[in-house]
C-alpha cells in the first residue's frame, strides 16, 4: 500500500475506533480488506476514480462472493468517511461490485449428540481430573448461555460469582449484555476454579494470558470426538448455534433469543428460523387462532 493511501486508511481506522466503538479485530479486518484492495487498483485507493473500481470486479471473479461483498464493503465505508471528511469531493464506490449472497444456514448439532458430548466430559469430570473440569465448564458456558468464543477465552476468573446467575459481558462493538448463567455451568465453574490459581486474572488461564480462540477449537473438537461425533461437524459456534436452535425449538421468543445472542440486528437471529422451520410450522397449526376451524 502506497503512503497516502496508508495514511487515509489509518485516519479512517482511527475514526472507526473513536465513533463507531470498533474492537481492535474489526480494524484489523477492515485493514487487511483494505490493503487486498489497494493492491488491484491501479494509481492507489486515494485517487481511484469509478473506472478503477470497475476493474475489481473481474479481478475478484475467482474470489468467494463473501469476500468480494466483505472488501466491497469496507471500500463503500472507507469512500464515505473521506467524503465526509472533505477528503474527496467525490465517491466513487458505486462502481464496486455487488455480489449475490445467500446466507448459508448454520451448523447445528442434536440434543442428542451435545448430550452425549455432556456425559463423556462429565464422566471424567466426576472423577475429578482438573482439565476434564475445565473442558465441561467451557462447555456449559458455550452450548448453556451461547457465548462466542472470543467471550469465553477472556472470561475474568472472578466473571461467574456465587449467588449471581447471569454475565455483563461486553461484545462485538463493545456493547454489553447480560448472560444468563445455569445453576450447571455455575458449578462446573466453580468446580474448576478449584484449579485456579488465585493470582490468574483470567478464568482460563493459559501462561500469563488466557486460552486462544485456536485452542477452544481444538479442545471442542476433541470433546466431540470423545462422544463419537465427527470433529469436522464441530466448532464453538456450532454449539452457539445448537443453543440458539434449541432455544427456539423449546419456544423461545426471537426478540428474547436476540438479546442473549447480542445480535445487533434482528435479521441476523432469523436465521434460526429456518433451521427450526418445521417447530414453526407446528406452532402455527396448533396456537393459531384459526387452527381448530373448518372451511
Amino acid at each position: 500500500m502506497i503512503e497516502a493511501d496508508q495514511a487515509l486508511v489509518d485516519r479512517f481506522l482511527d475514526m472507526l475506533a473513536a465513533e463507531a466503538g470498533a474492537s481492535p479485530n474489526t480494524l484489523a479486518a477492515y485493514r487487511n480488506d483494505l490493503a487486498k484492495a489497494a493492491e488491484d487498483v491501479r494509481g492507489g485507493l486515494g485517487e481511484a476514480d469509478r473506472d478503477a473500481l470497475a476493474t475489481l470486479g473481474q479481478k475478484w471473479a475467482g474470489l468467494a462472493a463473501s469476500t468480494v461483498a466483505r472488501r466491497s464493503s469496507a471500500l463503500r465505508r472507507f469512500y464515505r468517511f473521506l467524503v465526509d471528511d472533505d477528503l474527496r469531493n467525490d465517491d466513487p464506490s458505486g462502481a464496486l461490485p455487488k455480489p449475490k449472497l445467500q446466507r448459508p444456514l448454520p451448523k447445528v448439532l442434536s440434543e442428542a449428540e451435545v448430550e452425549a458430548m455432556f456425559v463423556a466430559v462429565g464422566d471424567k469430570a466426576a472423577s475429578g481430573q482438573p482439565l476434564a473440569q475445565r473442558n465441561l465448564a467451557l462447555l456449559e458456558l458455550l452450548y448453556g448461555s451461547g457465548l462466542r468464543a472470543s467471550e469465553v477465552v477472556s472470561l475474568p476468573r472472578a466473571a461467574v460469582r456465587e449467588g449471581q446467575p447471569f454475565l455483563i459481558l461486553s461484545g462485538k462493538g463493545s456493547k454489553e449484555r447480560l448472560v444468563p448463567i445455569s445453576s450447571r455451568a455455575a458449578a462446573a465453574v466453580r468446580d474448576w476454579l478449584q484449579n485456579v490459581p488465585a493470582s490468574s486474572p483470567w478464568l482460563f488461564a493459559s501462561g500469563k494470558k488466557h486460552i486462544t480462540r485456536v485452542r477452544l477449537y481444538q479442545l471442542v473438537r476433541a470433546m466431540a470426538a470423545d462422544a463419537g461425533i465427527p470433529p469436522d461437524r464441530i466448532s464453538p459456534h456450532v454449539l452457539r448455534h445448537a443453543f440458539a436452535t434449541h432455544l427456539l425449538s423449546g419456544g423461545a421468543d426471537l426478540r428474547v433469543l436476540q438479546a442473549l445472542l447480542g445480535h445487533a440486528d434482528i435479521a441476523t437471529t432469523q436465521i434460526y428460523t429456518h433451521v427450526d422451520s418445521a417447530r414453526l410450522v407446528q406452532l402455527v397449526n396448533e396456537r393459531h387462532p384459526l387452527a381448530d376451524r373448518g372451511r
